[in-house]
């Protein structure tokens, strides 16, 4: 490999990485746009322009200079809230799960990671809004997805406590970010040389509870129910709400299934007090299980109208009672890093220097972010240099 050579499109990965366009970066520089241009194509920039673009953009030097050895390949990413959050946005997230799925298969080779375990779903999915039969074929159907995710997974039809870890005992990688409020949370399909993985990235910082976990299962509902083999951008306004939708209805079902929900919620069904009662059993937001009561037709549509109602006048739609911010456990990365510090595999330093050798070359804490690490996880000091002088007698002698 040819280390002195720079790599254009490592200059571009990086600067999509950081949400950067090429004209704020040619700004900031003083390099025209014209020159990056040419360099994210091919064009050698000399060593002045490339210590530049680095410190601009808060990558290594050395980043700028390798080969892309690892072979992990994205595909689509789903997002949230897709027609609200800028392409420069999206783009940035998604190129950040592909270092953090270059980072799990790095580690791959020292730690056995649960393997996917997911049912096999043939969704249909299709849909005709005048087609009540098509509506309700639609509903069980998804109705089952979530059941049989439940029986896989042994839960039962009991509240799930810990979405996160559950999720990662099943081989999907859990990550958080603090990025754009646009973004709520997004999944992408890596494919490896030996299977495929799936990374569920959410949004924290002011996010509560319910909402979190809601997105999660969300994604979940993606990954089981949708394509990963076409670009969403081909894909019409009308199929991608659809497809939002059927992911709603799924992180509903599972998350409130059908028998015990409606057991606890046919009590009091239109009393916003009881369900701000139930958010602590279910962990699921007051908003969302008042839409599954609706959707499970415990409350008539005039009366979930009324709740609603009621719901924006008490000003829960800017943050309902009881909401705090939530932030994710440590993560899979967490402890797999940890057993390798405390089996001698790797000391920080050392982890840092295998992760760069196969060209993930960031600054700790800019992994430390990705990786969803405690902070400080793989800081390192470096040993001072010691010079080693000798003593001379009068003569010269030693």
């Amino acid at each position: 490999m040819d280390s002195k050579k720079f790599r254009g499109d490592r200059l571009k990965k990086a600067r999509q990485y950081r949400g950067r366009t090429i004209t704020d970066l040619a700004e900031a520089t003083g390099i025209t746009k014209q020159s990056l241009s040419l360099y994210e194509n091919g064009t050698n920039p000399d060593h002045e322009r490339v210590v530049k673009i680095a410190q601009e953009l808060g990558f290594p030097y050395d980043y700028f200079m390798q080969e892309d050895t690892c072979r992990a390949e994205s595909g689509v990413t789903y997002f949230r809230s897709l027609a609200t959050a800028t392409k420069i946005s999206r783009t940035a997230e998604s190129t950040k799960l592909e270092f953090v799925a270059k980072v799990y298969e790095l580690l791959l080779q020292y730690i056995d990671f649960p393997a996917l375990n997911l049912p096999q779903i043939d969704f249909n999915g299709s849909y005709d809004e005048f087609d009540d039969e098509a509506e309700a074929k639609m509903i069980d159907e998804i109705e089952s997805i979530a059941q049989a995710v439940r029986k896989q997974w042994g839960l039962g039809n009991e509240p799930i406590g810990n979405l996160q870890l559950l999720l990662e005992g099943n081989g999907i990688i859990v990550t958080g970010f603090d990025v754009d409020t646009k973004i709520d949370a997004f999944s992408q399909r890596i494919l490896l040389d030996d299977g495929q993985v799936y990374l569920i990235a959410v949004t924290q910082g002011d996010m509560p509870e319910g909402r979190i976990m809601f997105d999660m299962a969300h994604e979940l509902g993606h990954i089981l129910m949708h394509p990963w083999s076409e670009e969403l951008d081909y894909v019409s306004k009308e199929e991608f709400k659809l497809r939002e939708r059927q992911a709603n209805m799924f992180a509903s079902a599972l998350l409130l299934p059908r028998e015990t929900f409606t057991r606890d919620v046919e009590a009091y069904p239109t009393d916003l007090a009881y369900y701000q009662f139930l958010k602590k059993k279910w962990k699921c937001s007051m908003a969302a299980m008042m839409y599954r009561a609706h959707e499970l037709e415990i409350v008539t549509d005039n009366q979930f109208q009324y709740m609603m109602r009621q719901y924006s006048k008490k000003g829960y739609r800017n943050g309902e009672p009881d909401d705090t911010p939530y932030y994710l456990n440590e993560n899979m990365f967490q402890g797999a890093i940890d057993l390798l510090f405390e089996e001698k595999i790797f000391t920080p330093k050392t982890l840092m220097a295998f992760f760069k050798r196969h060209s993930v070359t960031l600054y700790p804490k800019d992994l430390e972010e990705l990786l969803h690490l405690r902070e400080g996880t793989l800081h390192y000091e470096e040993e001072p240099k010691v010079i080693h002088l000798r003593l001379l007698t009068n003569d010269g002698d030693e």
